[in-house]
């Protein structure tokens, strides 16, 4: 059996990125916090998640437990499995799992770096410290509703190369997490027009829209001072830099676009 392991800091996005990894290197066996999930289905084990404290659930996702581990390793034999991907926060934990269920030797790691962009790992950063959504890559159904008290929710479908769907998410909130801070989108809109605004080229921002579920996307509609002097081109470029500074500045994210609309152009003294 081949072995891979995908590794990263909490809240990095490993677990969404587990099924579109898997299905490019024709992985069909995934364990991702103490579950083992084959064929995108739960083959055997109980997730880190259900735990109560932190430090259970980092024992339980390690396979601390011989009756956890026991049962994983059963399944393991009883399945027809090339390839197998092991998902934690670091190269020493997925050697420990690896050691833990007795597989032998990793082949092939990679850092959660290698498979996702800056960009995705700063939002995957800030839904978890803001909203604690922790992911799992099996489907609403395939998880037991009941044990959470706080939240639970289908996740996305995840698709590959020519639409092809692969897997589903679910979303989840544990019991070992605090709880949920929300920012208003007001908030991240008035963010985004005193950036603008604090330029002495732009007069007004009359209108800001952004859409943040899966990477920020943000359009402004603005009213500038006409100038001959400098490119329109250079003016863009320069808002787009500023609003691009202070939302990665307040909220430690990063802006997937930046549309800039010009609504008016004012000519001086008028």
């Amino acid at each position: 059996m081949e072995i891979y392991a995908l590794y990263g800091k909490s809240g990095t996005g490993k677990s969404t990125s587990a099924l579109s990894f898997a299905y490019s290197h024709g992985i069909t066996t995934i364990i991702d916090d103490g579950l083992l999930i084959h064929n995108g289905r739960k083959a055997a084990g109980t997730s880190a998640k259900y735990e109560k404290t932190y430090i259970t659930a980092v024992k339980r996702a390690i396979f601390f437990y011989d009756d956890h581990a026991g049962e994983v390793q059963e399944a393991l034999r009883s399945l027809a499995i090339d390839k197998l991907l092991l998902i934690g926060t670091s190269k020493k934990m997925v050697n420990r799992i690896a050691d833990q269920l007795e597989l032998g030797t990793i082949d092939h790691y990679f850092a959660v770096e290698d498979v996702r962009s800056s960009k995705e790992i700063k939002m995957a950063l800030y839904t978890r410290q803001m909203q604690e959504k922790h992911v799992i890559p099996l489907p609403y159904k395939e998880v037991e509703q009941n044990i959470f008290k706080r939240i639970m929710q289908k996740g996305k479908k995840i698709f590959f190369q020519q639409k092809k769907l692969i897997g589903e998410t679910t979303i989840i909130q544990p019991n070992f997490q605090d709880g949920m801070i929300h920012i208003d989108d007001q908030v991240f809109k008035q963010i985004i027009s005193k950036s603008c605004e604090s330029l002495e080229v732009v007069k007004k921002c009359s209108q800001v829209d952004i859409h943040i579920e899966h990477l920020p996307c943000i359009k402004v509609h603005l009213i500038l001072h006409y100038s001959a002097v400098k490119p329109l081109r250079g003016t863009i470029a320069a808002i787009q830099q500023a609003i691009f500074n202070d939302f990665l500045f307040h909220f430690q994210i990063e802006p997937a676009t930046i549309d800039v609309h010009i609504k008016q152009l004012d000519v001086a003294g008028s």
